[in-house]
């Protein structure tokens, strides 16, 4: 079976799933496999649960007239949804980078859904297989679409753009994530560098945060080149306040003055930026913009300000970098509180530099005055200080429940695998 004909197929049941306890019936099921799985096995069950078709890639499954065999599924998957994202003419917003992906995902996603209907990843689909599933949630009536890419080694990022296809593009920045995949630093800036590389050789946009000249470099001959900052750039914006949240004032790109946001964390100053910067590039009224970014409340745990029992706590726990985890102690440390608490999860995917990174936080945790910290997992074991260490974080969880803290400011963050949000359960 050709692509277009496996796509006539689609246009009569548009809703694709690939795991049979997600899905409904009139879905078309894609048997995927992986290290632990083999979609394979389910497809007859799939088909039982009211899935009209099940793509699969193993002839000896084939029992049912609905079971369609490819030669790899996954392929087939990407190619759909290729052959999918060529038949609208939109502009297609492509996210990348070490750092802030998903926050900036929504926040442009907010600004641009104000004036168009906008389609985007949901939550953290943002791999091989979510990225292909998002473009064929596509409808008709898109106008705009904003594509999340994450990637933790090379290539990954260029083979995503050949079916995504981003006409327009944002690198959010390049820090020590995935060092184990990318190689160090300069592997990690080649690997999301291959987004502009897609962009440049299409004569793409690029949106950039100007105050890295890494960015500036990278996306040197890229055809449009649209700059959010500082200091000099299309759309100049600082600090205005930090606690409890964010409010930022916009001093050159958009008569917006300032704007109150429900974020925590001065990191996400450049975030803000790009979704203000790419809301004005498509013409969204300033006043949509400002509503958008300060209606807009994070979630899923990512720079949320949560109070509980006269405490106040920062869960930023969905994952976790060397980089991240800098930026986040360091405006920890600056926030106005008498007793605070780091509780700090083990980072992950750092190959041969990760006990060096866990030991370069525990120096940088040593320049300020903690009421208490709390490691938990990972290298953070290995590493020789005064603080108080924990195998899991529900162990750490336990302890804390232990402690009936009050009036307390506590800073959660660590790597997805150490499911630091246990500590609030």
């Amino acid at each position: 079976m050709t692509i277009e004909e496996l796509y006539g197929i689609y246009l009569k049941y548009p809703s694709v799933q690939t795991d049979t306890r997600k899905l409904s019936a009139g879905d078309l099921y894609f048997a995927l496999k992986g290290p632990s799985f083999n979609g394979n096995n389910f497809a007859k069950q799939a088909l039982e649960k009211g899935a009209v078709y099940a793509i699969i890639d193993e002839k000896e499954y084939a029992t049912d007239d609905r079971m369609i065999v490819v030669r790899n599924t996954l392929e087939t998957l990407q190619q759909l949804a290729r052959h999918h994202r060529e038949q609208f003419n939109v502009p297609v917003i492509a996210i990348t980078g070490s750092n802030g992906k998903t926050t900036t995902k929504e926040l442009i996603h907010a600004v641009l859904s104000s004036t168009y209907k906008t389609y985007t990843t949901k939550g953290n689909l943002n791999n091989h297989i979510g990225i292909p599933i998002t473009l064929l949630s596509i409808k008709d009536d898109v106008e705009m679409a904003v594509i999340e890419m994450g990637a933790n080694h090379q290539k990954e990022i260029e083979n995503y753009c050949k079916y995504a296809l981003p006409t327009h593009g944002l690198i959010t920045n390049c820090g020590k994530a995935h060092l184990e995949g990318f190689g160090g630093i300069e592997g990690v800036r080649k690997a999301k560098g291959e987004l502009f590389d897609f962009l440049r050789e299409n004569k793409g946009t690029a949106f950039i945060m100007n105050d890295y000249d890494y960015l500036r470099r990278m996306s040197n001959s890229i055809s449009t080149v649209i700059t959010y900052g500082t200091n000099e750039a299309d759309v100049v914006g600082r600090l205005s306040e930090m606690e409890p949240f964010l409010s930022i004032f916009i001093e050159k790109g958009a008569d917006i003055d300032l704007l109150k946001t429900h974020l925590v964390g001065d990191y996400n100053l450049p975030n803000i930026l790009a979704a203000i910067t790419i809301g004005k590039f498509f013409r969204v009224k300033e006043e949509n913009i400002k509503m958008a970014i300060e209606t807009y409340h994070p979630s899923n745990s990512r720079s949320q300000l949560i109070e509980r029992n006269g405490s106040k706590f920062v869960l930023d726990a969905y994952n976790a970098n060397p980089s991240s985890m800098k930026v986040a102690i360091e405006n920890f440390a600056r926030m106005h509180s008498d007793n605070k608490i780091l509780m700090l999860g083990g980072m992950a995917e750092l190959g041969e530099s990760s006990l060096e990174e866990h030991e370069e936080l525990i120096q940088l945790i040593n320049q300020y005055e903690w009421k208490d910290v709390i490691l938990v997992g990972g290298d953070f074991l290995k590493t020789k200080n005064q603080f108080k260490k924990f195998e899991n974080s529900a162990d750490a969880a336990q302890w804390f429940r232990e402690q009936k803290f009050e009036d307390v400011s506590i800073l959660i963050k660590g790597s997805r695998s150490m499911q630091m949000e246990k500590v609030m359960e």
